[in-house]
């Protein structure tokens, strides 16, 4: 096939991932044509990233839509546990928090998933019971390195899925990546992305981690969020919170605009999840601006964007408790995870 696409997007949405991939570039897909592709797309504008950036980080918003926007974050955020020492008591907790995030307010939304890692996944399931409205997310494929054999990297997701888990969160090799192995990344992608395939035929949603700090370069983050959209990423993530640079808000504006013209490519909609380091509402809420100056307010919903994060929550619960009463709470009106 060759030339612009010319399919509906519906009919993309039927492809298998490496014949959308292949229609997209407009060719075979081999490692030369999608390295071409890769290769062949408008280096980033530093600068001028950073500037709009900055410049959407500025903007205010008024009471009222402060108040909308704390909920909305609250249903935007991944509560995350990823520690060693995580045992199944302490998942419990975390559970318990995203079921009932301010005991002291049952108006507060819940949030969209929590996060753990693979063996935790029986006992969030457990924890969270039916029709609670919260995923549960499990990191895999050797989480946070990625340094794994293909074979382990595939049962680490099959193991999740199988006990559970509605979200994978899978690490690239950005070793292969930045080594400039392409093919190699994208084949795994589209391995884990069949390897969520449940028994019923559907598929746990696939979150693609890039380790945006990893890959140094505004133009390296553009390739990588092209190549894990075309293997069949669901959602492109930034960070895995675990090595000291995470998400930023040009990274994650760049996303963003990967994102914005995917869909104006095709017509899918690919979510966006920037992870690490955003601690405060006022963050929170610029990310928010940004989603919704880059990519439109339809996005603005958890189908399509999260917030990776563990203390996230915490900081938004005193703030809507702020707009509820006129003043703050002390740290002792939330729990400490």
């Amino acid at each position: 096939m060759t030339g612009a696409p010319t399919s509906s997007a519906a009919d993309h949405a039927l492809l298998a991932p490496t014949a959308r991939a292949a229609e997209v570039i407009g060719g075979d897909l081999t490692e030369k044509s999608l390295r071409v592709y890769l290769e062949g797309l408008p280096g980033v504008d530093a600068v001028g990233l950073q500037a709009r950036a900055a410049s959407l980080g500025t903007r205010s918003i008024k009471t009222t839509s402060k108040a909308w926007a704390l909920d909305a974050t609250i249903r935007m955020i991944d509560l995350t546990t990823l520690e060693g020492a995580d045992t199944p008591g302490k998942v419990q907790s975390l559970v318990a928090k995203a079921l009932t995030p301010d005991p002291s307010d049952l108006t507060t939304p819940r949030v969209a998933a929590v996060c753990v890692y693979g063996d935790m996944v029986p006992h969030a399931v457990a924890a969270l019971g039916p029709n609670s409205g919260v995923n549960v997310a499990a990191v895999a494929t050797a989480f946070p390195s990625g340094r794994a054999a293909l074979a382990i990297k595939l049962a680490d997701t099959r193991d999740a899925v199988a006990a559970g888990a509605d979200e994978i969160d899978m690490v690239i090799d950005r070793g292969a990546f930045l080594a400039g192995n392409y093919g190699l990344v994208f084949d795994e992608i589209v391995a884990v992305k069949e390897a969520c395939k449940r028994e019923d035929g559907t598929y746990a949603h696939l979150k693609v981690i890039l380790e945006t700090g990893e890959l140094v370069t505004y133009d390296n983050v553009l390739k990588a969020s092209w190549l894990s959209i075309l293997a069949g990423g669901d959602f492109i993530k930034t960070s895995t919170g675990k090595v000291p640079s995470a998400a930023t808000l040009p990274v994650t504006l760049l996303m963003l605009q990967v994102v914005r013209d995917w869909h104006r490519l095709t017509g899918e909609r690919i979510g966006v999840k920037p992870a690490g380091g955003i601690k405060t509402s006022k963050d929170a809420i610029k990310y928010l601006v940004t989603v919704a100056e880059t990519v439109g307010e339809e996005w603005l919903d958890p189908h399509l964007f999260r917030f990776g994060a563990s203390s996230l929550l915490n900081d938004v619960l005193l703030q809507r408790q702020k707009l509820a009463t006129g003043r703050y709470s002390g740290p002792d009106y939330v729990t400490v995870d």
